[in-house]
C-alpha cells in the first residue's frame, strides 16, 4: 500500500512573514521521498510594532474594529503575503499574486459585511479568517512548492473535504459526510507528490464556511488521516520546534528528558492539561472513528528527534511518569450526583464539549455530590446560566489551577502521590484537592490559581520525579 503523510505546519513552523518556509520546503522534500504528502497549513505569523502576531489575531482585531464602526484594514495581512510572494519564481509569480488578491478580496468583503451589520460573528467571521489565513496560505504555499520543482496542487474551497455541522464558530467534523466529498482531494493526491490545504476551516453541506476553535488545524490533519487511512498507509506528522519533553521547556529549563512514545490516552491528557503537543480533540476524533494511525511529533530543527503517539505502545522501559504539566484558569463545578447525567449527556451531544475531567465524588449531609473540573474557566463563565440550569443549587469555584502527572504505567512508581504532594508543600503551596485514580493513569493536584503557583508546582514536582531512576 502506498504511504501517505499528512504533515501539519503551524504558524510557528512557518515563521514571521514566512521566514522559515525554506525549512518547510526541506522537510517536504524529505517526506515525499517515500510517501505522498498532504501539507496542512495554519495562518502565518507577522511582525507588527515589534511584536510577533498570528494573522488570525490581526483579523479578529479588524473584525472587532468593524463591530465598533471603524473601517477595517487588511494592510498588515497584505504586507505579510507580499513578503512570502518573494519566494515564488517568475513563472508562478503572476498566478500567485492573483490568488492573493482574489482571496483578500473575499476576506475584505466579509469584514465590510461585519462593518455594515456591526457584528463580527458566525459565517462572516469564518469567511474573514479563512480567506485571509489558512486557505490563502495553502494556495500560496502551493506556488512556493511549484517554484522549487515540487509536483503539487492545492485544494479549492469548492472541493473542500472537511464537512462539518452547523456550529459555525466551534464546529464539529462529520466523517460520513466528508467521505462523500473527498473525490477531488483523492484525485489530487493520486496525481501529485504534494497537496496543500488550509487547516482550521470546514464547511457545512450547504457550503456555509465554518471554523474549529483555535488550534483547529491539528484537527484538520487528524480528520484527513481519518478520511485516507483505508486508501493509503497513512501517518500524521506535526512539525514543531521540539519533540515532546517531560515538561514545558518555558517553565522547566533543566533536566528535561525526551519522550519517545506516548499513548493516545497520555497525549490527550497532556494536551488537555496544558502541554502544547496537539489539540486533544484531534486524538478524540481519531479514537471515536475507530482509527489507529501513528502520529509523529517532529523537531523541525533536528528531524531525527521525534515522539511517536500510538494507540498501543511498544513494550515500555524507562521512567513511567512521562510528563509533568499544569493548567491555569480552571473551575470546579459541584452538582448532586443524581442530577449530573443529564448535564454530561448535554455537554456531549448539545455542546460537543469535552474539556473537563470528573473528580472523585464526596458526600455531605447524606447527599452525594459529583465534581467536574473544567479546564477553561472562561468557558464556564460564558455558560454559567446553562450549567446552573441543571441544578440551581450547584456551586462553581473559579481561580483554580491544576498540576497533573501523565503516564499510563504510573502505578509502577512507589509513593508517587505522597512524594509529589510533599514537594508542593515544600514550595509553599497549599493543596486544595488531590485526585489520584489508578484507572485513569493520572494524578491531579488542585491549587489556587494565583501569582506563579502553577509554574512553581510544576518545577518542584518535575525536580522530584527526575530523581527517580528506572531501567
Amino acid at each position: 500500500m502506498t504511504k501517505l503523510v499528512v504533515a501539519k505546519f503551524g504558524g510557528s513552523a512557518i515563521g514571521s512573514d514566512g521566514m522559515l518556509i525554506p525549512e518547510i520546503i526541506n522537510r517536504i522534500n524529505n517526506l515525499k521521498k517515500d510517501s505522498k504528502v498532504i501539507a496542512v497549513f495554519s495562518a502565518p505569523l507577522t511582525t507588527h510594532n515589534g511584536k510577533t502576531r498570528s494573522l488570525t489575531d490581526v483579523i479578529l482585531e479588524q473584525g472587532k474594529n468593524a463591530e465598533n464602526g471603524q473601517s477595517p484594514s487588511l494592510d498588515i495581512v497584505k504586507s505579510t503575503y507580499d513578503k512570502i510572494l518573494q519566494l515564488v519564481n517568475p513563472e508562478n509569480m503572476e498566478a500567485c499574486k492573483n490568488t492573493i488578491d482574489l482571496n483578500l478580496k473575499k476576506a475584505s468583503k466579509a469584514l465590510d459585511d461585519a462593518l455594515n451589520a456591526k457584528e463580527f460573528v458566525d459565517e462572516v467571521r469564518s469567511r474573514a479568517l479563512a480567506f485571509s489565513g489558512e486557505i490563502l496560505m495553502s494556495h500560496v504555499m502551493n506556488y512556493v512548492l511549484k517554484s522549487n520543482g515540487i509536483k503539487s496542487d492545492s485544494v479549492d474551497f469548492d472541493d473542500w473535504p472537511i464537512i462539518t455541522d452547523n456550529n459555525i464558530e466551534s464546529t464539529n467534523f462529520l466523517a460520513s459526510k466528508s467521505r462523500e466529498n473527498m473525490d477531488k482531494i483523492a484525485l489530487l493526491v493520486e496525481q501529485n507528490d504534494v497537496v496543500t490545504m488550509g487547516g482550521f476551516i470546514g464547511k457545512t453541506i450547504k457550503n456555509v464556511t465554518t471554523t474549529y476553535e483555535r488550534g483547529g488545524s491539528d484537527r484538520t490533519a487528524a480528520d484527513l488521516g481519518i478520511l485516507f487511512h483505508k486508501i493509503y498507509e497513512t501517518s500524521i506528522d506535526f512539525e514543531k520546534d521540539s519533540a515532546v519533553v517531560s515538561a514545558d521547556p518555558k517553565i522547566v529549563e533543566s533536566n528535561l528528558s525526551q519522550v519517545l512514545q506516548l499513548s493516545y490516552n497520555e497525549a490527550r491528557l497532556a494536551g488537555m492539561f496544558g502541554m502544547k503537543i496537539l489539540d486533544p480533540i484531534a486524538i478524540k476524533e481519531i479514537v471515536e472513528n475507530g482509527v489507529d494511525i501513528p502520529i509523529i511529533i517532529t523537531n523541525m530543527n533536528d528531524p531525527e528527534k521525534t515522539t511517536t503517539i500510538k494507540r498501543v505502545l511498544d513494550e515500555q522501559k524507562g521512567h513511567p511518569i512521562k510528563i509533568v504539566t499544569g493548567k491555569e484558569n480552571c473551575a470546579i463545578f459541584r452538582i448532586e450526583t443524581n442530577l449530573i447525567q443529564k448535564l454530561l449527556t448535554s455537554l456531549e451531544k448539545d455542546k460537543r464539549y469535552s474539556e473537563f475531567v470528573m473528580l472523585s465524588p464526596f458526600t455531605k449531609d447524606g447527599i452525594e455530590f459529583s465534581r467536574i473540573l473544567f479546564l477553561d474557566g472562561d468557558y464556564v463563565k460564558r455558560n454559567e446560566k446553562y450549567l446552573l440550569g441543571f441544578d440551581s443549587l450547584a456551586t462553581i469555584t473559579y481561580n483554580r489551577g491544576v498540576i497533573t502527572l501523565i503516564g499510563d504505567e504510573m502505578w509502577r512508581v512507589q509513593q508517587v502521590a505522597s512524594r509529589t504532594s510533599a514537594k508542593i508543600g515544600d514550595a509553599g503551596l497549599n493543596i486544595l484537592n488531590m485526585d489520584a485514580q489508578e484507572e485513569t493513569s493520572r494524578i491531579i493536584i488542585v491549587v489556587e490559581d494565583a501569582d506563579d503557583n502553577i509554574r512553581k508546582a510544576i518545577k518542584a514536582i518535575h525536580q522530584e520525579i527526575s530523581k527517580i531512576n528506572f531501567i
